[in-house]
């Protein structure tokens, strides 16, 4: 994917000025070092040109976003018709070509061509009239923090691409009489872009009955790679590798890059999806347990904007009230990428699902800072709850558990971080992800249209509860 970047000026400066523009335009673009290339497209000096680059911007699908830089005055009415087409994500970049003020060379040739801010002031007012969803970076464009800042905008430029084109496979329903994994799919697509709808777990089946010995030869030399196990546990490995293979040609078939399942629905099945699930996750697909559909769908969406990053599907399980922390896990599907160490798959019975014992893979998560995500239906529109949390190596090995888990501290404090979780109406199914920064999960959610909840070292309880109503207020429909 990449950016186009749009200077604004005007025709009034002459030839010889706007070669100029052209020319550092050129350098701030090529100078920018970020995780998407920047291309820049054009010096924008009239209405009819900012409509055609924004048109073309909208339909060109290796577009992820545009970014705006207004070298000189650019008339901001000029900008009003192409703004009102804009469906790609907008970054204001309020910089100018020179860092410093020269004594010798400063005259009115020199303003004239280097007033930023001057012009960037008009065109953030038309951004501010126009209500558009908008990230403004300012700082001096060789500056590694003002890049940083960028980048992070990419990331969330990347998500929203990435959103309005996802689709989601559920394999079944959810699990029966749970609140908070139910949701509206409509307002989901109507504002995420998100299509969800469901396969019957005998489709899967039948698509399992079809894949041949050698595929899962192939796939066990995969996982012979990545994790240990014992031999002796061959057999039921194998079985998850018929299971993830079949799930992900049903993905592949249908363009979904997310699904969820529940053992309350494994018709035809030997063994819940534990390591094929974990497996699938380590590639970039979303899952979701016990229908989770939303969870899927924002794990999918932090793996497209972090795609050698560390996240999974994860579970609130338990508490250690004297060490103040929350022990993470879920009863099979941890995504390896947290993972501390080599992970191993182990073979253990299952309570719940009443099926053969599954595979799955075990291991310790990573110490770290990270972030709890988690995507409610708040009634009426979708609620984004995101917690600062601080990984730490469990403190027991817990010989008995035979399934992947970390441990965390919530922000602020544990005992008001669950107050606030609780406040907010967090779920017990999360995206833990060590590499979304807030820039990034802002952006994104402002340009979802989503309310946005972040609960952090500065948050107080009862701030919350009033911001909370607020929220009631401004984003009631």
């Amino acid at each position: 994917m990449t950016f186009w970047f749009i200077t604004g000026s005007q025709a009034m400066y002459g030839e010889e000025t706007l070669r100029q523009v052209d020319a550092d335009s050129r350098a701030i673009a090529a100078g920018l070092k970020l995780p998407f290339p920047v291309v820049y497209k054009l010096t924008a000096k009239s209405n009819a040109e900012i409509v055609q680059i924004i048109r073309e911007a909208n339909y060109d699908d290796d577009c992820a976003g545009i970014i705006t830089f207004c070298h000189t005055f650019s008339p901001s009415k000029m900008w009003i018709n192409g703004l009102n087409l804009l469906q790609k994500p907008w970054l204001h970049f309020h910089t100018q070509f020179n860092e410093t003020i020269p004594n010798d060379e400063i005259d009115m040739d020199y303003m004239n061509l280097h007033q930023s801010a001057h012009g960037d002031r008009e065109h953030g007012f038309i951004g501010a009239r126009m209500r558009q969803p908008r990230a403004i970076v300012a700082g001096f464009w060789k500056d590694p923090a003002v890049q940083a800042q960028i980048a992070d905008w990419q990331r969330a430029a990347v998500g929203v691409q990435f959103s309005r084109n996802l689709k989601i496979v559920r394999f079944g329903d959810n699990m029966r009489e749970v609140a908070v994994t139910e949701g509206d799919k409509v307002e989901a697509q109507m504002q995420l872009g998100w299509q969800v709808n469901t396969w019957a777990v005998g489709d899967l089946v039948k698509e399992m009955n079809t894949v041949t010995d050698a595929e899962i030869d192939a796939l066990m030399q995969e996982y012979a790679a990545l994790y240990t196990y014992d031999e002796a546990d061959a057999d039921t490995i194998r079985y998850q590798a018929r299971e993830e293979i079949a799930i992900e040609r049903i993905l592949k078939r249908e363009g979904a890059m997310a699904f969820s399942n529940t053992f309350e629905d494994l018709w035809g099945m030997e063994q819940l999806p534990g390591l094929a699930s974990q497996h699938l996750m380590h590639k970039g697909y979303g899952f979701g347990a016990e229908g989770d559909w939303k969870t899927a769908g924002m794990t999918a969406v932090i793996k497209a904007m972090y795609p050698d990053g560390a996240a999974s599907f994860m579970e609130d399980y338990t508490y250690d009230y004297s060490r103040e922390l929350i022990l993470g896990s879920h009863m099979l599907e941890v995504c390896p990428s947290i993972a501390a160490e080599k992970p191993r798959i182990e073979v253990h019975p299952l309570g719940i699902g009443h099926k053969a014992p599954p595979a799955r893979v075990v291991f310790e998560g990573k110490a770290g800072a990270a972030k709890a995500v988690s995507l409610i239906d708040a009634g009426g529109r979708l609620r984004l709850i995101v917690q600062d949390v601080t990984c730490e190596k469990p403190f027991q090995n817990m010989p008995n558990l035979p399934v992947a888990r970390t441990m965390w501290r919530p922000e602020p404090s544990f005992r008001e971080g669950l107050e606030c979780w609780l406040r907010a109406g967090g779920a017990h199914h999360t995206v833990l992800s060590y590499d979304i920064s807030d820039d990034t999960i802002r952006d994104w959610a402002r340009i979802m249209k989503i309310e946005l909840v972040c609960i952090n070292a500065q948050t107080k309880p009862e701030v919350l509860e009033r911001d909370l109503m607020l929220g009631d207020l401004i984003w009631h429909r």
